[in-house]
């Protein structure tokens, strides 16, 4: 039996598209025979389920559970090629296992839960023709646990010290519709306000050229406390009442943010725009092959 390193793991999955776990796995098997381990995962069907993994997936689900004593909750993200898939029931029921498992394990990571669901997720490729993935998941807990969704776009939990599980849910409410980058200004990085610094001073070069130093410096302060307030949650206008802060909402309900997390399909997935005549053209191309 050839000793099967993480080389040839490596190239196991670079030639068929599949998961670490199920590449070792099929070289084990394979006695660390790599085109072996290739005809065997061909013959049960895994590559094809694998082939749509180069395809991007960066529509899907958030879905998020709460515990019944609201101390806790779990909140994944699961992706889809296309937003039709993620409304359909095959679908929906893979998300709705992953989240069960990934709460009742308290897991942190979604590692462990990507390799638990590998089998399930490759058969629902194989019956959808779509590339399916488990991007994220994250678990929080604490005094109060609220938890907020938006249809199944968009997904938030927040952490009180405090307060009731309506307060969280309104609190998580607002972090949806706001986008808050900080939960306050003691969190915003150096790096972030130097950058916004910089921003501010590009796009006013025509309004400050000349102005004095101690001008400039002023309307740079206000820039700053503004970009401080629109960024950091606890300044924000509460979204059901703007004459309140978040901040002073929870204070007034004897409650203080501890945190939240926030959720959003696909964000951050570089998406690639579908020009649906090179695809024709291409595919009259192989039909004449």
């Amino acid at each position: 039996m050839a000793e099967i390193t993480a080389a040839l793991v490596k190239e196991l999955r670079e030639r068929t598209g599949q998961g670490m776990m199920e590449c070792k796995k099929a070289l084990v098997a394979a006695e660390g025979d790599i085109e072996k381990a290739i005809d065997d995962m061909r013959a049960s069907g895994a590559i094809k389920a694998a082939k749509k993994a180069g395809n991007i997936a960066a529509e899907g689900s958030i879905a998020v559970k709460v515990s019944d004593d609201a101390k806790a909750a779990t909140i994944i993200e699961v992706n889809s090629q296309t937003d039709f898939l993620a409304l359909q029931d095959d679908f929906k029921g893979f998300v709705a296992a992953c989240l069960d498992k990934a709460f009742a394990q308290k897991l942190t990571d979604a590692a462990p839960l990507i390799a638990e669901q590998e089998s399930a997720r490759e058969a629902l490729v194989a019956k959808c023709g779509e590339n399916v993935n488990i991007r994220r998941l994250a678990r929080a807990e604490g005094d109060v646990v609220g938890a907020y969704l938006h249809g199944h776009r968009i997904g938030v939990l927040v952490t009180l010290s405090g307060g009731n599980a309506d307060l969280a849910k309104d609190i998580a409410m607002h972090v949806a519709a706001s986008n808050p980058q900080f939960l306050d200004p003691s969190q915003v990085s150096e790096e972030a306000v130097a950058k916004e610094k910089e921003i501010f001073l590009a796009l006013n070069a025509d309004k400050i050229a000349g102005k004095p130093e101690n001008i400039v410096e002023n309307m740079v302060k206000g820039r700053i406390a503004k970009f401080l307030a629109e960024a950091s949650l606890v300044d924000q206008p509460f979204v059901k009442d703007p004459e309140v802060k978040v901040g002073d909402l929870a204070k007034k309900a004897g409650a203080t943010i501890v945190s939240f997390i926030r959720y959003e399909v696909g964000e951050g997935i570089e998406k690639v725009e579908a020009d649906f005549a090179a695809e024709v053209a291409a595919q009259v191309a192989a039909s004449k092959q």
